[in-house]
């Protein structure tokens, strides 16, 4: 058997397009149906990948949470019959508050289901009402003691940055959390994406953000009440309780293999030495034609070169607190890092040596762009 495998499913569909969103995402119509396509596109996947253990399985989007429990069951039942799926293997959902029903969540759970991960975003109705959500704080609290009941493992997401937020706002968000006793939380900053409608609202004048000084000070608020509440700082954006850190995620940062189906999904596989990059079809409707004409959904294929590889590895792999290999990056690189430079970051206390590892210090975190982009230069 193969090394491990992540597959990642994105369902495109959404009952409403959040104003801070740029991901591939359209408006739900009920006529296209993506399952047989996803479906044929794994067969696809298994065919490249040869036999592997799945470690982990992600619906994410858009709104998977829109998907019923019998599409989910299929597809898990694919991957089951095409790979071997570890006993240990993290399934997740991605879910809105707002679609919070006890009777297909638990449809979910029993179709293999066993981590929900939900955009609460916020627990101020103002802040919901203001990034686009179609969910209040009270179904945000119900929602999440639902998915206590039924799932193993729970996690949320939070947005901070907003225009009107302050430090007694975040605070309260960041208490409101801890206090629903979820075992994951990940922090956002709001960033305004080119292409976005807080985009175009900005270029008229209406800002939809705080300062850049502003959103540190909130970060480091965050990262010293949620490590003070027991949570694991284990990535820049990330929190987790022991045992419940994203194994989906962390596929990603570690730079190991994963593929992806459903428009517009990212993969990234590894053969003979060689790493690949992989982007579906964007449209639904392209991607469903790509399968149907040529039996898988991708839009491109590419083979990554040394550079673009370790630097992917060096880009994803600080993020987390574990960091990266030296030598493995020398090695897929054919090059060694900068000397200088590191040590330059190592003696500021913005990165850690400690053997073959290198990783970012917490003071690191705060300006990781700028360090990824000093060592790669």
């Amino acid at each position: 058997m193969s090394e491990g495998l992540a597959i990642y499913v994105h369902w495109p569909f959404c009952s409403r397009i959040c104003p801070y969103c740029d991901f591939n995402v359209y408006k739900q119509k009920d006529e296209i149906n993506l399952i047989p396509a996803i479906l044929t596109d794994l067969s696809f996947w298994r065919e490249w990948t040869g036999p592997r253990s799945v470690t982990s399985i992600h619906f994410g989007g858009g709104t998977p949470s829109l998907m019923s429990s019998e599409d989910i069951y299929s597809v898990i039942s694919r991957i089951k019959s095409l790979w071997n799926l570890k006993l240990s293997c993290e399934i997740t959902l991605e879910a809105n508050p707002i679609d919070m029903n006890k009777e297909r969540w638990e449809a979910y759970a029993k179709s293999g289901v066993n981590r929900l991960s939900l955009g609460v975003q916020s627990f101020y109705d103002v802040a919901l009402k203001n990034l686009g959500r179609d969910h209040n704080s009270v179904q945000a609290k119900r929602s999440i003691e639902l998915a206590k009941n039924t799932f193993p493992s729970v996690s949320i997401d939070l947005i901070f940055g907003w225009k009107g937020q302050d430090e007694l706002l975040l605070h309260n968000d960041i208490t409101e959390a801890i206090k629903t006793g979820v075992d994951h939380i990940s922090t956002y900053q709001l960033t305004i994406e080119e292409g976005t409608a807080f985009h175009k609202s900005e270029i008229r004048g209406n800002k939809k953000s705080v300062t850049a000084d502003q959103s540190a000070d909130f970060y480091d608020t965050i990262v010293e009440k949620l490590i003070s509440a027991g949570f694991e700082h284990y990535e820049v954006s990330n929190f987790a309780k022991l045992s419940h850190q994203s194994q989906h995620n962390l596929t990603y940062w570690k730079g190991l293999d994963y593929v992806g189906v459903g428009p517009g999904a990212h993969g990234r596989v590894t053969l003979h030495n060689s790493r690949y990059s992989t982007i579906s079809k964007m449209r639904p409707q392209d991607y469903m034609q790509n399968i149907e004409l040529m039996g898988h959904g991708l839009e491109t294929r590419e083979k990554l070169s040394p550079q673009e590889w370790s630097s992917e590895y060096i880009i994803m792999g600080l993020r987390v607190d574990n960091g990266i290999s030296i030598q493995k990056y020398e090695a897929l690189s054919g090059q060694s890092l900068p000397k200088q430079k590191i040590n330059n970051f190592v003696d500021n206390g913005f990165l850690l040596i400690e053997g073959d590892k290198l990783s970012t210090s917490r003071k690191g975190r705060n300006v990781l762009d700028h360090i990824t982009r000093e060592i790669l230069i």
